[in-house]
């Protein structure tokens, strides 16, 4: 930024600053079309809701923008990974106070019958999940869709490698029967 003086006053040029911005917009941008799908399908898989999942893309989109100047050197789909974690956490402690959401009309049930067979086994996958504690939810979602190891999973929750281990045996085993009780195929790699 420089400074000029004209008859005692101080007129400051933020030129240089203007077309940092609009590069980082432009990065942030491509960043955001090139992951979006990913983005979504992680907080639907997190959250469970698609409505839900909208609201926690956006979020963790908007934390990420607000900081995108320093995230965008390192990696930055870890973060919004980080930020999808956090937001979710929130609601779920914000839920437990309000466990019931009012509507004004009952939802209409769909019959499984309706839909084609991968998304009869999407929609049992996501019960099944919803099932599941926090952290095993978390830590199964983080390892067979986003694919991330041990140690990455320990490293953005914040926990021991052994934890993540027997959270995925646990929850793995808990998936297992609920999905054998609803009569959904099981992955084999299970």
């Amino acid at each position: 930024m420089t400074q000029t003086r004209f008859g005692g006053s101080c007129v400051c040029r933020s030129v240089g600053r203007q077309s940092k911005r609009t590069e980082l917009d432009a990065d942030f941008t491509e960043f955001v079309e090139a992951n979006a799908h990913r983005i979504r399908a992680l907080a639907l898989w997190l959250s469970g809701d698609p409505e839900r999942a909208a609201d926690l893309a956006q979020s963790a989109l908007e934390r990420t923008y607000a900081r995108w100047g320093r995230v965008h050197f390192g990696d930055p789909m870890a973060y919004v990974r980080k930020a999808l974690l956090n937001q979710q956490r929130d609601w779920w402690r914000r839920r437990q106070h309000r466990p019931e959401w009012p509507t004004a009309e009952v939802p209409d049930v769909r019959s499984q019958d309706d839909h084609a067979a991968g998304l009869a086994q999407r929609d049992a996958m996501l019960a099944a999940l919803a099932q599941l504690t926090r952290r095993e939810r978390q830590v199964l979602v983080l390892r067979y869709y986003a694919d991330l190891s041990d140690a990455q999973i320990a490293a953005e929750l914040g926990v021991a490698i052994g934890t993540v281990k027997s959270t995925v045996a646990r929850g793995l085993r808990k998936m297992r029967v609920l999905l054998s009780s609803a009569g959904a195929p099981v992955p084999a790699d299970w």
